[in-house]
């Protein structure tokens, strides 16, 4: 992993998983919800947190047809 963190010595295989992580040094939250006054690392962070806002619910139940609004929901509600 040629990425390395000089911070706390992890290392990484990609240029931007360091990138992301440098950001858990800095509290860096370069991501921003334009409703409310949350901030996020990760782009798919605000992506999860918009679905609040809007009501998105992608994922479906193949057997009760019930919606979620995370993939990980979804999966629990499967087992």
């Amino acid at each position: 992993k040629p990425f390395h963190c000089g911070d706390c010595g992890k290392n990484f295989s990609r240029s931007y998983s360091l990138a992301t992580h440098m950001l858990t040094h800095t509290g860096e939250k370069p991501f921003h919800c334009v409703d409310c006054s949350k901030s996020f690392r990760k782009s798919s962070r605000l992506t999860q947190h918009m679905r609040i806002h809007t009501g998105e619910k992608p994922f479906r139940c193949g057997d009760c047809g019930r919606n979620f609004s995370q993939s990980d929901s979804l999966a629990r509600h499967m087992r």
